[in-house]
């Protein structure tokens, strides 16, 4: 039987349809019942490696993609199912059908309310997704049709929230659309550099919303940025450069590129740093 990490599960029963769901001996719902905790990592992940190496360094949490060199789009279902089968963490799992803006189509919406779908079957313990209009304001309807299709997971609207032209308006937006948790780094460069925004934001959204820190998230500023932002979640996704052994056919091209021989990739002892640091906090 695989083998549940309650602290990381935790932040699934904040949701109010698990929190229904899953109840203590007394009545309350088991998030109620909890403890506070050392603040959170949720690891972003590409491949079945990277997330059993994130398990293995600390991480409470995934963040299942695909495509991270175009900020991440929705990854297989093979991978998403792997490791849901393999990784004894909750993953939740990206849903973009492609890189560039996040400004969707009815076609693209269709692709992802079919996607969100796919992955609830293969067994994801949530969502990570959202739209955009094209000024960049949150498009609500949009928003609103990807958290009915995700439901009754619990929904986190990914860091498009940063490219929003005001995003004290775009937070109401979306705690009025039903949206519970976000991932954002207050609009700025980092997460660092934006953490006093995550601050006022976290104060404006109360307990309706939880607030994870993500952007440039590593271990030399990380109890900072908990700190200052007063988030209990932060989201990173350090890496490293593999390179493999170069192909001598110089002249073959894969569309306009061609073949590569360096790749980023999780690194795990980046992960188990800020795992450790985050243990430091008060």
């Amino acid at each position: 039987m695989r083998q549940v990490n309650w602290l990381a599960f935790k932040v699934t029963l904040r949701s109010p349809s698990f929190s229904s769901r899953f109840q203590s001996p007394t009545g309350s719902s088991l998030n109620e019942s909890m403890p506070n905790h050392t603040p959170i990592l949720e690891a972003c992940v590409e491949t079945l490696t990277e997330a059993i190496q994130a398990a293995e360094a600390g991480a409470s949490r995934l963040e299942v993609c695909a495509s991270m060199t175009e900020a991440g789009t929705t990854p297989s279902i093979g991978l998403v199912s792997a490791i849901v089968d393999r990784v004894g963490i909750p993953a939740f799992v990206m849903i973009r059908p492609r890189g560039g803006d996040f400004t969707f189509d009815e076609n693209e919406l269709d692709v992802m309310r079919r996607d969100i779908e796919a992955v609830k079957s293969a067994g994801a313990q949530g969502i990570v997704s959202g739209a955009l209009e094209p000024g960049g304001a949150i498009d609500r309807d949009a928003t609103q049709s990807l958290i009915d299709a995700a439901a009754p997971l619990p929904f986190t609207f990914h860091r498009a929230f940063d490219l929003a032209p005001g995003l004290e308006m775009a937070l109401e937006v979306l705690m009025s659309i039903g949206v519970r948790r976000l991932l954002t780094s207050g609009g700025a460069s980092t997460a660092l550099v934006g953490a006093d925004a995550i601050a006022r934001l976290a104060r404006r959204a109360g307990d309706r919303v939880t607030m994870i820190a993500g952007g440039g998230v590593r271990a030399p500023h990380v109890c900072e940025l908990v700190r200052l932002s007063g988030v209990s979640e932060v989201h990173a996704r350090p890496t490293r450069m593999r390179s493999t052994r170069p192909v001598s056919r110089g002249e073959i091209r894969f569309g306009s590129n061609a073949p590569g021989v360096d790749r980023s990739e999780l690194d795990p002892d980046a992960v188990r740093a800020i795992v450790r640091a985050l243990a430091t906090t008060p």
